[in-house]
């Protein structure tokens, strides 16, 4: 129409190299989603040490088979204690069982502002739901590299000890004999029980009590 001549084809690719779409025309997005926030920065870099309670918490999910089906558990464990703040057991992996260990965690501990919560890099880490649960309560995200487990390493420690004691003790028939042997081992046995070389040989519980007692004394 504007007297110029030319193939189908040739427009075809001098728009798609300028991104130029029908607006009829462009594909839309699966389910029309738009995407998650970008990764956040790495600010812990495997300095896995916290003077406080709720400067440096850790999180990641761990998955186990039953005969019913898999279970996921998504943890957070503040790193001046090693007491697992938080956590959300689900037959599903989405972004919603982070979100419920992370509201789980605030609720727990309150004075959280500026506590750096790390993770892998994991879709359910970046979804925004989760984005806007660390935004809502100050919480600074941090995040290690793509296929780099030693970012995380002293959440996998937790994990590992978990298999070890729990998951692969036997068989499990279901998810709910799996979530209950899961919390009866955190609970009491994790944070009461078991004493822990890098805590002067106290339980997470022991810890926390001492040092916070310590501290309001100094003050």
């Amino acid at each position: 129409r504007a007297g110029h001549r030319a193939r189908d084809r040739r427009v075809w690719r001098i728009c798609a190299a300028n991104g130029w779409w029908s607006a009829f025309g462009k594909r839309r997005t699966k389910g029309g989603k738009r995407a998650d926030p970008p990764a956040h920065d790495d600010l812990v870099l495997r300095r896995f040490r916290a003077e406080a309670p709720n400067r440096l918490w850790l999180w990641d999910i761990t998955e186990h088979p039953t005969a019913e089906g898999k279970i996921y558990l998504c943890a957070i464990k503040d790193v001046f204690s090693n007491r697992i703040i938080g956590y959300s057991i689900s037959d599903r992996m989405t972004s919603q069982i982070a979100v419920n260990a992370l509201v789980s965690a605030v609720q727990r501990r309150r004075n959280v502002a500026g506590c750096v919560v790390h993770s892998d890099r994991g879709s359910q880490f970046r979804s925004r739901k989760v984005a806007r649960v660390l935004a809502a309560h100050d919480l600074v995200g941090s995040m290690g590299q793509v296929a780099s487990a030693g970012d995380n390493a002293a959440m996998e420690s937790f994990f590992s000890l978990l298999q070890n004691n729990v998951l692969n003790r036997r068989r499990w028939a279901t998810r709910e004999d799996l979530r209950i042997a899961i919390v009866t081992w955190i609970e009491p046995t994790y944070h009461r029980r078991r004493r822990q070389h890098r805590l002067g040989r106290l339980t997470p519980i022991e810890f926390e009590t001492i040092m916070t007692t310590q501290v309001a004394l100094a003050a």
